[in-house]
Formats: C-alpha cells, structure tokens, sequence
C-alpha cells in the first residue's frame, strides 16, 4: 500500500483575519514560514518519494519547505487547487454573515448541497481532488506520497477515504501545518493518524486555526 501524507498549507494572514481565500494568492506570513520549515524537519526524517502541492503559492512554499529535506521536485497541479468561494473570497467570516447569515448557514448545516454563488461545490471538489489520489497512488505503489493543498480540499479527500459523503465536512478538523495521514492500495484507505500538529509543539503558544 501507498502511504499518503495530507498536509496543510502554513499561516496566512487570512487564516488569522478569518478571510475567504479560494483561489487569491495568498502568501504565507511569518508564523506559516516556521511552520512549513517545522513540517520539513519533521517529515526529513522518512523518504518520501514524491511531492505534489497546489499551484498557489502558500501551498508551494509549504511543500517546497518539505521537498528542501527530501532532494526531490515539487510537482503542482491544479487538482489540488484551493475550493473556489466565489463571491466569498476576499471576504472576511463576519461580512459574509451580514451579507447573508442564512446561506453562511446552509454552508453549515448542509455543505453537501451547497454552492456558493459563482463558485464550486463540494462534489466539483471531489470530482477533480480524488482521481488525482488514485492515479498518484498507483504510480507509486508501495511508495510515500506527499500532497500539499488546503483545508476544503484535504477535508473532501479524507471524506473520501473514509468513504464519507460530504455530509460530513464539518467532522473533521485541519488545522494549518497539519499531517493527516493514510495507508491506501487505490480501493481501501487505513487511516492512521489525522491533524498531527506534534512537529509545531515549539509555536504552540499560537492558536492553531481549522478557518
């Protein structure tokens, strides 16, 4: 079996304002730099044979703080490219609510169904993330993937594994900088370990964030 290692993207200073980022390039601030070079050291410790981040450049400088370790390429693609929020993106969580609390709260309670206005839903997520994984995960084998991408997409992806609909987004926790990780043969996923934050212990002062 393949091991699989979802990882998040380090701090934005979107992450911290609680702002929509979707597809808006968003650099990582200083907190996400320690906590993409944290992730590196740890993950030095085992070879992981191949990197695959979404182009936006949070992501990126995460997987290539990774890579650094490694001395190997960081593959991007545009599977694993951040959920479009489309009107929501650039917006901040509380102008979203005084825009319009009763969609914000359909977001909530049936993520599954929704799809904001001018962006994607959970299933286009699914859609374009998953056969990705199983076409990675058969040309590694028995190898050790790493996937660097964001916290709508990585949530899908476990769900999927889980073979969770996407029902039940808002059951699982990422936080940034987080590893989850699966044992997977493109049919049957293990899950053996999930938000492994234990690399960030020397930052732990700072609140983590699942926004």
């Amino acid at each position: 079996m393949t091991e699989i290692i979802l990882v998040r993207h380090g701090e934005t200073e979107w992450n911290v304002s609680e702002t929509f980022r979707g597809r808006a390039d968003v650099d990582l601030n200083e907190t996400g730099m320690r906590q993409a070079e944290l992730l590196g050291k740890y993950l030095s410790e085992e070879k992981i044979d191949l990197i695959y981040t979404s182009p936006l450049k949070r992501a990126v400088k995460t997987a290539e703080a990774i890579a650094k370790f490694q001395k190997i390429e960081v593959k991007t693609v545009e599977n694993l490219i951040d959920f479009n929020y489309g009107e929501w993106q650039g917006l901040t969580l509380e102008e979203v609510i005084e825009r319009d609390d009763v969609l914000y709260q359909d977001w909530l309670d049936t993520p599954e169904q929704m799809r904001i206005p001018g962006g994607e839903t959970l299933a286009d997520v699914l859609n374009r993330a998953m056969p990705f994984v199983v076409n990675s995960v058969m040309r590694c084998r028995e190898g050790k993937i790493a996937l660097v991408s964001h916290r709508v997409v990585l949530k899908v992806i476990i769900c999927a594994l889980l073979k969770l609909d996407n029902a039940h987004f808002w059951d699982i926790k990422m936080d940034n900088g987080a590893i989850t990780r699966f044992l997977y043969d493109g049919d049957h996923a293990v899950l053996t370990s999930h938000n492994d934050i234990s690399h960030l212990r020397e930052i732990q002062g700072h609140k983590l964030n699942d926004f």
